[in-house]
């Protein structure tokens, strides 16, 4: 009886590790010639804070760690990147996971603040975490990259903007850094003629918003664009925006450009419709949200411009797919925080398997391994095709301008 006992274990454990293989979808992001297709459709996330994927059968797991923030007034951010993070996991586990080997997905909450960050970087790193993404906002970022550069492990933020997010050799993004959006949002409004005069309402108390609009300013002048007037708030002082407004107005601003997050910018929209104020409303990524601000006239918005690499809407299969998952899972249209995210774990897969790393390899090594071949990687998603890494951890992707029309935006 105790061999018949024993013989039907060995068969179960057998079962569930083939079961665990087992690949049976379509349309998942490509990186060099690796495929990874599926079609997960578990009804339980991958991951949730302080929550694990199950551990494949001989205990051998990738710890992939996420820090962003899933409370406080950036949660929409963090909550998106760790649902588009889930998403994916679902997607490679299911595919066999990498090399066979599943992903173990740890997400914690930093409320948007450095100092939460770090400690929850630290939660993580205590948790055995090989590789991190994150984190999604640039103070925190740039707060969690010294520790991550300092214990050498490997970190790709997906929508972590300032220049020092990336600044050591272990990091790297996803999205656009501040100056590159700056830059491009000046050429688009020079070669597309949308204005020539340009006021402008910046964060001085933030480095994504300092950062772009500084490289917007030094590439105005190459675009015959005259920046009539500016206007600077803080985090201490960002809800009372009639005087910026009046002053855009008053130096006859044809296009007001905000590099800004979406919540200031459903306020100055509003006052703008206070003064009767109509101009060219130009934006950047972190306007993204702006049509699900509460009691927020979303009308307002029609009309507005703004940098993106992601648009639900659009006819790609792989986000067609992406954005149907989503919905079904979260009743509501992903942003570009979530495509960036879950962009990222495809990546993350994609420079594991070029580097040959195994689970039992330390952080460390996993780094060292993946820093070298991330610069090798071409790799087509659902925020760009052809995206490629120069060593300084920056991108090579084509911008894309979003309009909003009809309440929803539309790739221009």
């Amino acid at each position: 009886m105790k061999k018949k006992a024993l013989c039907l274990l060995l068969a179960c454990a057998m079962t569930f590790s083939l079961a665990a293989c087992g690949s049976n979808g379509k349309d998942a992001p490509a990186a060099d010639s690796t495929e990874a297709e599926s079609d997960a459709t578990g009804d339980d996330a991958a991951a949730g804070d302080d929550a694990e994927t199950p551990a494949a059968s001989d205990g051998a797991v990738f710890k992939i760690g996420g820090i962003g923030p899933t409370t406080g007034g950036a949660s929409i951010y963090g909550i998106a990147v760790q649902r588009g993070m889930e998403i994916a996991v679902e997607e490679i586990n299911a595919a066999g996971g990498i090399n066979g080997v599943q992903i173990e997905l740890n997400f914690q909450d930093d409320e948007h603040d450095p100092e939460k960050s770090v400690n929850a970087y630290n939660t993580l790193k205590d948790w055995g975490m090989q590789v991190l993404v994150g984190s999604v906002t640039s103070n925190p970022c740039i707060a969690v990259v010294e520790k991550s550069h300092e214990d050498n492990i490997f970190q790709l933020t997906p929508s972590g903007t300032a220049e020092k997010c990336v600044q050591y050799d272990n990091a790297f993004r996803m999205c656009f850094s501040d100056p590159n959006q700056g830059l491009e949002s000046a050429k688009y409004i020079g070669e597309n003629s949308l204005a020539s005069k340009v006021a402008v309402i910046y964060d001085s108390s933030d480095p994504y918003s300092v950062g772009i609009y500084d490289a917007f300013r030094a590439e105005a002048a190459n675009q015959n664009i005259e920046i009539v007037f500016d206007a600077a708030f803080t985090a201490d002082n960002k809800t009372d925006f009639s005087t910026a407004v009046s002053g855009a107005k008053s130096a006859g601003a044809e296009l007001l450009y905000m590099p800004f997050y979406y919540a200031e910018a459903s306020l100055v929209l509003a006052e703008c419709k206070k003064q009767s104020y109509e101009p060219v409303f130009f934006g950047v990524d972190g306007m993204d949200g702006i049509l699900t601000v509460e009691n927020f006239d979303a009308s307002l918005a029609e009309g507005l411009m703004y940098m993106a690499p992601f648009v639900a809407n659009s006819d790609d299969e792989q986000v067609k797919s992406f954005v149907t998952k989503y919905q079904e899972k979260h009743n509501e249209i992903p942003n570009q925080f979530a495509a960036d995210a879950y962009d990222c774990v495809y990546v993350v897969k994609a420079a594991m398997e070029a580097a040959g790393v195994t689970a039992d390899m330390d952080a460390s090594a996993i780094c060292d391994a993946m820093v070298g071949a991330m610069t090798g990687l071409t790799y087509d998603g659902i925020t760009g095709k052809g995206i490629s890494w120069e060593a300084s951890g920056e991108p090579n992707k084509a911008p894309l301008i979003v309009q909003i029309k009809d309440g929803e935006g539309t790739a221009l």
